[in-house]
């Protein structure tokens, strides 16, 4: 598996899942831009990419806002000339039980989870088209591999009280990739998602997730009893990026541990 002469955006690229990956595609050879909201962070990692021999550009995005967007396009296009890959990995969770959800809350996790992942897979989509469109000028007559990843989690299949917005963002996501997959089949573009479970990962300002009896309840509720890491998620990003996964789309991949085989909580803590 290479990802060598790939050029591939992540956004949420500057914390956790979104870092690995950064890391993993420029280990395997692709050029990056890191699109994040944290320029301090999103310009660290930019720095340790390029440290270590790789290629990294950072640029600040809110992707729910279709002028950044926009701007993390032509940034990449600047640096690199043109785009392989998109990774729509920034995703936020603003937890509250039913009763007490707030529509403005629920509308800013829809915005950012689902209206971000569209208006990126548009604007990237078209930036493909175009060099398809160029290619088959010059007479190559071939699509490329290109490839569009979103990140899901398992909750868009298992339902959490206090994760409604969180949820129903993740189940919209998981058949935004089906339609996409579909909708793009015909340039050769792929669209797959990945489906997390409990993965221990988080910004450095912050503590980490699922200590104490949450980590206890991750625990119960995976059979493989541990949490993940955010380089195997990485991992299978990477794996969808490449030409390997050249026939895979329309699908979403769940790292989950055996959470959703599982219909008990099991008895490790």
């Amino acid at each position: 598996m290479s990802l060598s002469g790939k050029i591939a955006i992540i956004t949420g690229a500057a914390h956790g899942i979104g870092l690995a990956c950064a890391r993993r595609f420029a280990r395997e050879g692709a050029k990056v831009v890191l699109a994040d909201v944290d320029d301090e962070a999103g310009l660290e990692a930019e720095a340790e990419i390029q440290a270590k021999g790789g290629f990294a550009k950072y640029v600040y995005c809110d992707v729910a806002e279709k002028l950044d967007i926009h701007n993390v396009v032509a940034v990449a296009l600047d640096a690199y000339d043109r785009i392989d890959v998109l990774l729509n990995n920034a995703g936020i969770a603003i937890p509250a039980p039913f009763f007490s959800l707030q529509e403005a809350d629920f509308d800013k996790v829809m915005d950012v989870n689902v209206r971000g992942p569209l208006l990126c897979s548009q604007a990237v989509a078209r930036q493909f088209v175009r060099q398809i469109e160029a290619e088959n000028q010059v007479g190559r007559n071939v699509l490329r591999p290109y490839s569009i990843i979103n990140m899901s989690s398992v909750d868009a299949i298992v339902a959490m009280e206090g994760q409604i917005a969180e949820s129903v963002s993740k189940g919209a996501l998981n058949q935004l990739t089906r339609a996409l997959a579909v909708a793009l089949a015909p340039y050769g573009v792929r669209v797959n998602a990945i489906g997390p479970g409990s993965i221990q990962t988080g910004p450095a300002s912050e503590p980490e997730l699922f200590d104490g009896a949450d980590r206890g309840d991750a625990l119960k509720r995976t059979p493989l009893g541990r949490l993940g890491g955010p380089e195997e998620i990485a991992a299978i990003a990477a794996f969808l990026a490449s030409d390997d996964a050249s026939y895979i789309t329309g699908q979403c991949i769940y790292a989950d541990g055996g959470r959703l085989a599982l219909n008990y909580m099991t008895s490790k803590s």
